[in-house]
């Protein structure tokens, strides 16, 4: 008699610890997003640890975090970070399922308030080689989800007026940073 396999446990504290790491180092410490530290700061964003381990269940919990994030005034929740590292460790996987998400916005009826951006481990950019290092910009230590109020990117690019030139800029500054000095910024992460 076999028994099933387990699920295995996930350590949500560790995973939100890596996915801060990941913020305050990559995101706000090289300055990727110019938007994220005031929300950091302000303790506005929500970080939820996904135990799912299909796609299906992954939809419902991302369809209940848009439906919180639409309810919840933006002073206490401006944006979610849906953590899922059981489920869409596939890259190719994951992207199919960024179609899935925006449908399930269009479904709810907000498009237009709120989007979804996409981070991976292995993110990767169309027309890129895997191991470009301007791929890094999406690269996170767990598959994520980022929930985003359109009204507050709108109010971050209003507030910073070269926004279009951002994706460039970080390009830029990963071309700089280079594998080395990513490396020594996640020195555990290999």
């Amino acid at each position: 008699m076999s028994t099933p396999a387990r699920t295995p446990v996930i350590d949500h504290d560790a995973v939100i610890d890596a996915t801060r790491q990941w913020l305050e180092k990559a995101v706000i410490g090289l300055n990727l997003c110019p938007f994220a530290k005031a929300v950091h700061v302000k303790g506005q964003i929500r970080y939820v640890v996904s135990e799912a381990t299909t796609p299906e269940e992954l939809l419902e919990l991302l369809m209940d975090e848009l439906q919180l994030l639409a309810d919840t005034p933006a002073e206490q929740i401006d944006t979610t970070l849906i953590v899922h590292p059981a489920v869409l460790s596939d890259f190719e996987d994951y992207n199919e399922f960024l179609d899935v998400a925006d449908a399930a916005l269009e479904d709810m009826q907000l498009d237009g308030e709120l989007q979804v951006a996409s981070f991976h481990p292995d993110y990767q950019f169309a027309d890129t080689d895997k191991n470009d290092i301007g791929n890094y910009t999406n690269r996170t230590p767990y598959p994520t989800l980022h929930l985003l109020r359109e009204e507050s990117v709108e109010r971050a690019v209003e507030a910073f007026p070269e926004a279009a030139l951002i994706f460039e800029k970080n390009i830029e500054t990963m071309e700089k940073l280079g594998h080395d000095g990513w490396d020594k910024l996640f020195p555990q992460v290999k």
